[in-house]
């Protein structure tokens, strides 16, 4: 496995990944000042003056321009330095030494955050690239700044460019690269079936430490296919995978929640549910999708234990997920009416019975129609070449 103190992180994602954290409000396991320490720490030792002046803008905090001053000087030493390199490169040398020089300066401006002007430093260098390996990895940066704005449209455009520059002429490591960006932007935008497909086809071949680490990689896979999976799928691609096995055990409350789901102990599975939400809420991808995902896993919960019976006791249901009849009753009737669950509550006699399509009876039946059109038609064929 990549040493991840090798990987070059650019934009650094975990900025962006603070910054959000500081915009949950009274979360009791968020140190906001400890947060600020350490984002305080990162701006000021790479001079990222513009990051300061939009936190300053955003939480409404006074600028301490002395710091700003100083930040913005040397930033602006920095980049004469790299602008005297790329005048040399322009007299002195040659194509690739341009190249490298302007690379170096659309680096500069992603390291300091500044979004503007590290996407028209990119398109200058991309201008000046021809090999389809070296414009995948500017490609990658963009997608990477995109992530750090949350800019949908930015990462969008730019992994269909990959795709394409992929099939071009991608090696095999920017190929897996690109599955784990397009499986990230995917669950970001609630597509998890896509999502879950690539991030489980990228499950031995993760290398993208610049996006997350790879206990966080696992966090993603598990969640994403629990919810997006059929219950055979899930135990042969994600319970029994050795790579989850690995480092599963290393995650909170994930282990638990995967296995109380598969094994049908429903009362832990709403324990663990509760647990894995909170860390949903902390994740500046999934955050939004909190309540959504709460919902679906509850969906398929009921659904796994009703596909059991014909018919079950309200309060043994409810004694299964450890909650009360009356809540039980409530969720039930929401997803009945929605069309979520096919069963129908008796209250007189306290039992819920389930009507749920009979999908192998309407194959059946499916298979008779159309075997009576083809004989129909077989038989009309016949008169017409008898004549």
């Amino acid at each position: 496995m990549e040493d991840e103190s090798n990987i070059e992180r650019l934009p650094d994602l975990e900025i962006a990944e603070l910054i959000f954290l500081l915009t949950i409000p009274n979360h009791p396991k968020i140190n906001k000042s400890l947060i600020t320490a350490q984002l305080n720490e990162k701006i000021q030792q790479q001079n990222m003056y513009p990051i300061y002046e939009y936190i300053c803008e955003t939480f409404k905090r006074e600028i301490n321009h002395t710091e700003l001053e100083r930040m913005k000087n040397q930033a602006a030493a920095n980049l004469k330095e790299i602008e005297e390199k790329i005048e040399d490169a322009e007299k002195n040398l040659g194509d690739t030494e341009v190249r490298e020089s302007l690379l170096a300066k659309a680096q500069f401006y992603t390291q300091i955050v500044h979004k503007e002007n590290a996407l028209t430093a990119f398109d200058v260098v991309y201008a000046k690239t021809i090999a389809p390996g070296q414009r995948l990895d500017i490609l990658f940066y963009l997608i990477k700044i995109g992530f750090f704005w949350q800019d949908n449209e930015l990462i969008s455009q730019n992994i269909e460019k990959a795709k394409i520059l992929v099939e071009q002429g991608g090696d095999w490591d920017r190929r897996n690269r690109l599955k784990v960006f397009e499986a990230l932007y995917t669950m970001s935008i609630r597509d998890f079936t896509k999502s879950g497909q690539l991030f489980l086809e990228t499950l031995s071949t993760f290398t993208s430490y610049e996006l997350f680490s790879y206990n966080t990689f696992i966090f993603y896979t598990v969640l994403i296919t629990m919810v997006s999976l059929d219950r055979v799928s899930l135990k042969k691609k994600v319970i029994d995978s050795p790579e989850i096995l690995t480092v599963i055990l290393q995650i909170p409350h994930l282990s638990d929640f995967l296995n109380s789901f598969y094994n049908s102990n429903y009362k832990q599975f709403f324990i663990s549910l509760a647990e894995i939400v909170d860390l949903i809420n902390r994740d500046r991808y999934l955050s939004q999708h909190a309540r959504y995902y709460c919902r679906e896993m509850r969906i398929k919960a009921y659904s796994q234990l009703l596909e059991s019976y014909r018919s079950v006791q309200l309060q043994s249901m409810a004694d299964a997920f450890g909650i009360s009849v009356e809540f039980l009753d409530r969720e039930l009737s929401n997803f009945i009416s929605s069309g979520r669950l096919h069963c129908k509550i008796d209250k007189v006699n306290g039992v819920v019975e389930t009507n749920r399509p009979d999908s192998k009876n309407a194959l059946y039946q499916t298979t008779i129609k159309q075997g009576d059109l083809l004989l129909n038609r077989i038989q009309k064929l016949a008169r017409v070449i008898d004549l």
